[in-house]
């Protein structure tokens, strides 16, 4: 796969849980860190997309949004 966003982080796919149209992949990228990606359901089936399966979280953004507690 050959993308121009240079954030991809391979891992192995931990949950899915669909939605009425979106759903919430969830993919773990290293021992115990997960990222969370909101994609239409469409997209889950044709990416064959279930627990165990490989994938790529790929990341491209224009900001990044920084939150501490008060």
């Amino acid at each position: 796969m050959k993308l121009s966003a240079r954030n991809q982080l391979p891992g192995t796919v931990v949950e899915v849980v669909e939605g009425a149209v979106n759903g919430i992949v969830k993919i773990e990228v290293a021992p115990g860190l997960v990222i969370s990606s909101s994609i239409t359901n469409a997209a889950i089936e044709e990416l064959g997309l279930k627990a165990g399966t490989k994938a790529v979280a790929v990341i491209k953004a224009s900001n990044v949004i920084v939150g501490v507690e008060d």
